[in-house]
């Protein structure tokens, strides 16, 4: 296998400090030692196609590979028809962005509850899924690759589990493990070797050993309520007991020869803690 690779979601306040633009970071991440770079959309999708190439060009020639965040306004758990049809657009928008880059994975927030039992709203968010992907062929997306993603609060969906049973749909469907989210919205319990172990089984289990190894992740420490699950993303360097540590997911996957991609979403130095998890992943590896 090709090994892990490791980046920032979005730009880091080292970069930004001394650049304007985020065509710059595909060359500077290269320069760090570093493999990919996840492009953020959350507020919506507005880069501009010039800029989408320009951004794809560059990485291609620094050999850092690409996905992108799709709108955080995403809520497959809605039943609303007019609510569908703007989650469609999103997607759909964040694939067109996605696609003139070159990028392959687009990861998708799942939703909230919205006073449903949780079995009422992945049943929801999966017929959703379901119509997403049928658009998402017609419009000429289908070599697109959509990665669910797990969410921090205790009131969304998005726990391992309902994750894996969405991407269960179709092949397309890669899951966005967030640990530090898994982490919060379990308070602190889903953290350590024995739970990690756990967690990637289970997506072995689930999704077969070729798809699972390589899933797509998101990784950063987190502060978390007792009652609410996430509250805010942190930095490897806060000394605030604030957990995942990130060495026995390196350790695992080292042993289990897995080639997922690791974004770090550190609040403001994620190509950094990216970096600090590389080498720590390439020491495991000599291990």
């Amino acid at each position: 296998m090709a090994g892990v690779k490791f980046g920032p979601a979005g730009n880091s306040d080292s970069f930004s400090a001394k650049h304007k633009s985020s065509l710059d970071a595909p060359e500077w991440l290269r320069g760090l030692g570093l493999d990919c770079y996840e492009y953020q959309c959350g507020k919506g999708v507005r880069v501009s196609r010039e800029t989408a190439l320009a951004l794809g060009k560059r990485a291609k020639e620094a050999k850092i590979s690409l996905s992108l965040h799709a709108p955080y306004f995403i809520n497959l758990a809605n039943p609303d028809p007019e609510s569908l049809e703007k989650t469609t657009g999103y997607v759909l928008a964040a694939c067109e962005a996605a696609d003139w880059m070159g990028a392959r994975r687009v990861v998708v927030h799942t939703g909230a509850l919205m006073k449903r039992t949780r079995r009422e709203a992945l049943d929801i968010a999966k017929s959703s899924m379901t119509a997403v992907l049928r658009s998402c062929d017609e419009a000429g997306f289908a070599h697109m690759t959509l990665c669910p993603e797990t969410m921090g609060k205790i009131n969304q969906l998005g726990d391992l589990e309902e994750v894996l049973e969405l991407c269960a749909l179709d092949k397309r469907l890669v899951p966005c493990v967030d640990f530090g989210h898994l982490y919060a919205r379990s308070l602190g319990a889903d953290e350590g070797m024995e739970a990690t172990e756990r967690m990637l089984a289970r997506m072995e289990e689930v999704l077969g050993a070729e798809r699972a190894s390589q899933f797509h992740s998101h990784f950063s420490r987190i502060e978390f309520t007792p009652n609410g699950g996430e509250k805010c993303h942190r930095t490897f360097a806060d000394n605030g007991g604030f957990g995942p540590d990130p060495a026995p997911l390196m350790e695992l996957l080292a042993k289990r020869g897995w080639s997922p991609t690791i974004i770090c979403e550190s609040a403001g130095t994620q190509a950094e803690d990216a970096l600090e998890m590389k080498t720590l992943y390439q020491q495991y590896l000599k291990q």
